[in-house]
């Protein structure tokens, strides 16, 4: 007799498995635009050591006793700029993600998603997915660059999750696609169409992505490596067509935060610099976010024009990023697709 055909014993616990999971998971959100909100997420976010490698006993007196007093009104102000009806743009557009995935790999492929810092939690999610009869889990972090403070702390996390559980999941985890033909195809299919539909031709593009310490480079993360080859991948495609004919590339990083050096170029000085030698027809491109979020909607959309702008620039425009375009989601399932052989 084999295991599947056992009769379990009348006091046997209920048991659920066979199921496959999928777990998406983005970086994070406050679960309001209103500061007390924004303070709880920058509390989770800012304290986990990955994201802020100072020592503890010296960054959480300046985290409590400075940071947490006055970030948060700021923050909570680019929050209400953006915030919808259907709560946070990077919640809503994750949530769709996921559920433009669902059925496309069977009935016993289960696909939820999460946030790494604020909710739904990766804790949740996973004992959701466990409960269902997951006994077969794939981590996909929505982020195409690897870094320690991003990528790493999803791997912490899951680690934590797990950590007590007597039946553990088998677990794969979706690496790293900055380089990935799909993710750069569907990265040059999607910024052409929108190029295509401005009022304008642009002279500059600005491929923006998310900065961090320079220290960490110097450590040895390959974040500064992924971007950069993301974007010469992406250039060199973009220069093939028609749309891109003469436009001058450049790659930045933006969000720039605290007194430490962070890489460079920055976003907001190239912008004002741009405006300031002549640039009059601009277009901003984030291809470090697999979706929008309070980065590109805010920080690049708003404050980003007012910097061009203010300095001469005439024509601006904030590219979407790949959220549930066409593009986007022929993309994530192939990704998912891959990562699922031989579990489907």
């Amino acid at each position: 007799m084999t295991w599947q055909t056992q009769r379990l014993p009348g006091d046997h616990p209920p048991v659920s498995s066979g199921r496959v999971g999928v777990l998406m998971i983005n970086l994070g959100t406050p679960d309001g635009p209103d500061p007390d909100s924004v303070r709880r997420y920058l509390k989770q976010f800012l304290s986990d050591r990955r994201v802020v490698e100072i020592p503890p006993i010296v960054w959480q007196l300046i985290l409590r006793g400075i940071i947490l007093n006055t970030r948060p009104k700021k923050s909570s102000e680019a929050y209400t700029k953006i915030w919808t009806e259907r709560g946070s743009p990077l919640a809503d557009i994750t949530a769709r993600q996921a559920e433009a995935m669902m059925g496309r790999f069977g009935e016993k492929v289960q696909v939820d998603w999460a946030m790494r810092y604020g909710n739904p939690s990766i804790e949740s999610r996973l004992h959701a997915m466990m409960a269902d009869g997951c006994d077969r889990i794939l981590i996909a972090p929505m982020y195409p660059q690897y870094c320690a403070a991003t990528t790493a702390t999803v791997f912490d996390e899951v680690a934590r999750v797990l950590a007590n559980k007597r039946w553990q999941p088998a677990l794969r985890f979706v690496p790293p696609y900055h380089d990935h033909p799909g993710y750069l195809a569907a990265l040059a299919g999607d910024l052409t169409r929108q190029v295509r539909g401005l009022t304008f031709t642009p002279e500059v593009m600005l491929l923006s992505f998310h900065g961090m310490p320079q220290q960490t480079l110097e450590k040895g993360d390959p974040y500064h490596c992924h971007c950069c080859k993301t974007a010469r991948l992406l250039r060199e495609e973009l220069t093939t067509r028609p749309e891109f004919a003469g436009v001058r590339f450049e790659t930045t990083f933006q969000s720039r935060f605290g007194p430490a050096a962070w890489l460079e170029p920055s976003t907001d000085a190239t912008l004002m610099a741009e405006g300031d030698k002549g640039t009059k027809r601009l277009v901003v491109a984030a291809p470090g976010f697999a979706a929008d979020c309070v980065e590109t909607l805010e920080e690049l959309a708003l404050e980003g024009r007012d910097e061009f702008l203010s300095h001469g620039g005439e024509d601006y425009a904030v590219l979407d990023c790949l959220n549930t375009s066409d593009d986007g989601v022929a993309m994530i399932e192939a990704m998912l697709n891959r990562e699922l052989s031989g579990w489907i």
